[in-house]
């Protein structure tokens, strides 16, 4: 939108805010992008400010003062003047835009010079940030050995209790002793506690910077404690439009505080028995996760980086290897599934593990545009995702989330009680946008659109094919997203680890596909959010498995691992001519088979639907016997009914004796490119 706008417009002004770098973001070009309702508010100022110039030039053209011209030369000055004037300022904004947008700039926590001023002043910290976000703010010094903060709102009061420790009057330490929120909307006990999770949540938050400020100077990190107290702010801001929200009592009143915490038992109830199942069709204790994420409904992480609730959706097989090295093997809460890895060994990694980690957080977003985003409309009988292919019961469950009408709420702004803010419950991939989100087929994309508008047949996505900024796939975007070209293969070269067979030459065919970015949806229900996370986690099981490679387009040198061909011998031919030569690699031809309901030759099925794609990849390769031609296909199928959430099946690989349990097996820790090396050796009985 147009803002700061002088008293009066000319032609160049009223171009200005149009000519800047990156007017319109390059990958917003679907509703699902987190840009999406600016980009559509800068398009239609755009269109107006076009209409203003057609009818000004309209206007100049009619004219007939044009033929003075001393009046002719006077404008001319003023334009080249204006010109000039506004060139400086615009390099001058160029030049602080692309300064204050630089990723991770951070000054650091401002640092008490004096170490016994510490503890009072994290407390006035506190109440700063209180008071920041609307909030009024008591401090109770009264209290012997401690203070107490409380932070109130229109429903919601925050209680927050300190204790100060003096054993060293030079160097007193303060700690969290306990947080407790309350509603005045809870009917029979005042001074009931709006949520435990919450209070637990808000105490570690707050005691971690308290503890991180307190540090020694060699030790204590500003850079760090200044993102905890930018944290801390965000949990105190996202509390005040709960707030807000909470003192209507006609349009859901105290749900939006006790919503979360009623539907985390409903899920944790859901993810134990779909782990239970998992464990028992592989005949261990307790279910591996990564398993459990590949059939399962994701793992609800209640509280994980703000006061609602996250799901984590994929792990790489790198990512879970890494958690598995640091699990501490710690006893873990009996009322949350049965899981290799716990609570404890999951959460104080999951911000640092930047790859091979997806995990969707649920909250309420401000959003705009409100034709972007189809009302909800609850179909169970003909929507084909989400599945439930391991917990039955699950099917007939469902939850709404609070709503004020069919798009989202209306929160009564602070400043102004006539203006209203739309806001909508949003799944977001990236973690507030510290993550880039998830690179998605087109395919996919339309399938998402179906979970959250079944009627709308991806009508959505519809003018995005004619209207993108580059023809790039969704391939060119994952495994190239700083390239421009779209190349029509790519080529990696596969080491196997222990030598068990040759270097193989993967070619992977790029898909016509178009490739979008993920990064949020608007959701109404628990169903919509488990159909969503269907589709994500099949795409980032391809994503995931193509990263494990490094790929370059054709026709660039990948073979940087291997030394000079050297010149063939008499012994090469004889062994050629025996069927026993080991080649210098491996040639494997990589296919991505998409499923294209377009291609129906009736066209697209009744009311548009269609049935939910299956990923899998396709790799050929030839056979290693010399007395027999062809080809070996292996398709390795992500398949959340078997053991371990993937099938494996081989065509024309004589003599090879692996067994589907081992190739699973080998697939699940992250060597699905590696099959026709595995395949090739189990020729002549090299693998097992």
């Amino acid at each position: 939108m147009q803002t700061d706008a002088p008293s009066f417009q000319t032609l160049l002004s009223l171009l200005e805010s149009f000519q800047k770098p990156e007017f319109i973001p390059r990958n917003t070009v679907h509703p699902f992008a987190t840009a999406a309702p600016a980009t559509c508010d800068l398009l239609q100022d755009l269109i107006n400010t076009t209409e203003q110039l057609s009818r000004s030039l309209a206007i100049y053209h009619s004219s007939s003062q044009w033929s003075n011209p001393k009046l002719t030369s006077l404008l001319r000055q003023h334009t080249s003047i204006e010109h000039t004037s506004y060139s400086s300022a615009k390099n001058v904004q160029h030049l602080i835009d692309a300064l204050s947008m630089r990723p991770g700039v951070n000054y650091g926590e401002s640092i008490p010079l004096l170490s016994t001023s510490f503890p009072h002043w994290c407390i006035q910290q506190l109440a700063a940030w209180g008071t920041s976000v609307g909030m009024e703010t008591f401090i109770d010094e009264s209290r012997v050995g401690g203070l107490n903060v409380v932070l109130g709102g229109k429903v919601l009061v925050i209680d927050v209790d300190f204790a100060i420790e003096g054993e060293d009057p030079l160097k007193p330490m303060l700690k969290v002793a306990n947080v407790k929120t309350s509603n005045a909307l809870l009917q029979g006990n005042a001074n009931g506690s709006t949520s435990t999770m919450i209070d637990a949540f808000l105490r570690d938050s707050i005691d971690k910077y308290c503890v991180e400020m307190q540090k020694s100077e060699d030790s204590r990190n500003s850079l760090y404690a200044a993102s905890l107290r930018k944290v801390v702010h965000d949990h105190l801001r996202y509390l005040v439009l709960l707030d807000r929200l909470a003192s209507r009592k006609e349009d859901g009143g105290i749900r939006w505080f006790t919503d979360i915490d009623e539907l985390c038992p409903t899920l944790i109830r859901v993810a134990k028995s779909e782990a239970e199942d998992i464990a028992l069709s592989l005949s261990l204790p307790k279910a591996p996760l990564d398993v459990f994420l590949l059939r399962s409904h994701s793992l609800p992480l209640p509280y994980l980086t703000m006061p609602s609730i996250s799901f984590l959706a994929y792990l790489s097989p790198s990512a879970y290897l890494f958690l598995i090295h640091n699990a501490s093997g710690y006893a873990e809460n009996e009322n949350y599934p049965l899981l290799d890895l716990g609570l404890s060994d999951l959460t104080p990694y999951l911000d640092t593990v930047t790859k091979g980690v997806t995990v969707a957080t649920l909250f309420l977003e401000k959003l705009s545009e409100a034709h972007l985003y189809p009302p909800s409309m609850s179909m169970p009988n003909i929507t084909a995702r989400p599945t439930f292919p391991l917990c039955l019961s699950a099917a007939e469950l469902d939850h709404s989330f609070p709503q004020l009408d069919g798009f989202g709420m209306e929160v009564t702004s602070q400043d102004s009680e006539t203006t209203s803010v739309p806001y909508a419950w949003v799944l977001d991939f990236t973690d507030g946008g510290k993550r880039p989100g998830v690179v998605i087929s087109q395919s996919r994309m339309k399938a998402i659109e179906l979970v959250v508008n079944p009627l709308g047949g991806g009508d959505g996505l519809i003018g995005v094919n004619d209207t993108l900024y580059s023809t790039r796939s969704w391939i060119d975007q994952l495994l190239n997203p700083d390239g421009t070209a779209s190349p029509e293969h790519y080529t990696a070269l596969y080491l196997s680890p222990n030598s068990l067979h040759p270097p193989l030459q993967l070619r992977l065919k790029t898909p016509e596909e178009l490739g979008f970015t993920l990064e949020r949806v608007p959701v109404h229900s628990i169903k919509e959010v488990w159909g969503i996370l269907e589709v994500v986690r099949e795409q980032c099981w391809l994503n995931e498995t193509l990263l494990g490679c490094r790929w370059t387009s054709d026709g660039l040198k990948v073979e940087e691992g291997l030394p000079d061909e050297p010149e063939a011998t008499e012994e090469d031919l004889q062994a050629l001519l025996l069927g026993n030569f080991i080649p210098r690699k491996i040639p494997v031809n990589v296919i991505l088979p998409s499923a294209n309901t377009t291609d129906n030759l009736f066209g697209p099925t009744e009311l548009g639907f269609s049935s939910a794609s299956t990923p899998r990849i396709t790799m050929t390769s030839p056979q290693r016997s010399s007395s027999i031609a062809g080809l070996v296909e292996i398709t390795v199928t992500h398949d959340e009914t078997r053991p371990r959430g993937v099938s494996v099946e081989i065509s024309g690989a004589m003599g090879s004796d692996l067994k589907p349990a081992d190739l699973e097996e080998i697939c699940r820790r992250g060597g699905i490119l590696s099959l026709p090396g595995r395949v090739w050796a189990s020729g002549l009985g090299v693998a097992s």
